[in-house]
């Protein structure tokens, strides 16, 4: 069994990553903090897991980090990079926030407001996007999950990106759930502003932009990246809007991606056009195209509390630990 701690356990992403756990083979959750519900039980505040877990929320001090085999830090960006540097050498640690994404200590502050604390410490931590990864998640102790929007963007736009097919700029419109704000209301997120609404933040200045710059590597292609609030609570539904260097078709643009992701258990190619409601509540990336003589739409839909966050996380962990990869995330798509 594999002595698991989740810090952070409150918020959406935390308790999803304790929600996929408990139907995890060998996952033997020992501990789980949340420094406002201490001394509170998880199913009191989250009535959906009645009957399936007994565990209490602990103070952040009280982590037994040299009793555990891996500690996720699903915590509020700026409190990992805390807390990270005085973990044990050997213990697995998945971080779930951007505190250890951004290799350049002037960009992350940038972007995300405030100065990078322990910037050898980010050089330990591999850039957990398994479809593009995975032997280097294999053999790591320190992993940095991918933001939602750059595991979307990222894995609609990195074969052409390799196979160097486009020209010019890439237009991005990127829209999200309201689960992505996390569970405490904001004037822009609680659910009479999104119910029925639909608008646009964070203007060239969205935190996942660097980390996809960063992973697709240098490129002559400028990324217009715009992100969107959208009326629905989970999901991303990402499009790319792109000229390519040369006519291919659609069966071309479809043998591209099976280049890169044919084999990938995570990744489904759409024939038709993704939807959110087809990817609600898994592991799933739906990714489909259109092509217009040299004119290219990409479209890429995910849950952005599964494949966007936990279950990412715990597809890392598999792969860190040696465990078969896809265990405990191949639950179908709920629906509706």
């Amino acid at each position: 069994m594999v002595k698991i701690g989740i810090a952070g356990g409150s918020g959406y992403g935390g308790i999803e990553l304790l929600h996929t756990l408990l139907r995890h083979p060998t996952a033997d959750i020992r501990w789980i903090s949340a420094q406002q519900h201490v001394g509170k039980r998880v199913a009191e505040l989250y009535p959906n897991l009645r009957g399936f877990t007994d565990l209490v929320f602990s103070p952040m001090e009280t982590l037994p980090a040299n009793d555990l085999d891996v500690i996720f830090l699903a915590l509020p960006h700026g409190h990992a990079q805390k807390v990270a540097p005085g973990l044990p050498p050997g213990l697995l640690v998945i971080d779930l926030s951007g505190d250890f994404r951004i290799a350049d200590p002037a960009v992350f502050e940038r972007f995300y407001g405030f100065p990078m604390a322990g910037a050898e410490v980010q050089k330990e931590f591999v850039y957990g996007l398994p479809e593009i990864n995975r032997e280097r998640i294999r053999t790591a102790r320190r992993i940095s999950n991918p933001g939602c929007f750059a595991t979307a963007t990222i894995l609609a736009l990195y074969p052409l990106f390799q196979e160097q097919v486009v020209r010019g700029p890439v237009f991005v419109d990127a829209k999200t759930g309201s689960s992505g704000a996390g569970n405490s209301p904001a004037a822009g997120t609680h659910h009479p502003r999104r119910a029925n609404s639909l608008f646009p933040y964070k203007p060239f200045a969205h935190q996942h932009l660097p980390e996809i710059l960063q992973v697709l590597g240098k490129t002559d292609n400028h990324l217009v990246f715009q992100t969107y609030s959208a009326p629905f609570v989970r999901g991303i539904f990402s499009s790319h809007y792109m000229e390519l260097t040369e006519r291919l078709t659609a069966d071309q643009i479809r043998c591209v991606f099976s280049k890169y992701y044919g084999s990938e258990p995570f990744i489904r190619w759409v024939a038709d056009k993704p939807d959110v409601n087809y990817i609600r509540h898994s592991n799933y990336v739906d990714i489909g195209a259109v092509v217009d003589e040299t004119y290219l739409i990409v479209w890429s839909a995910l849950d952005n509390l599964q494949k966007g966050a936990a279950g990412q996380a715990v597809q890392n962990m598999n792969l860190a630990l040696g465990i078969e990869e896809t265990t405990a995330l191949t639950l179908p798509p709920v629906h509706p």
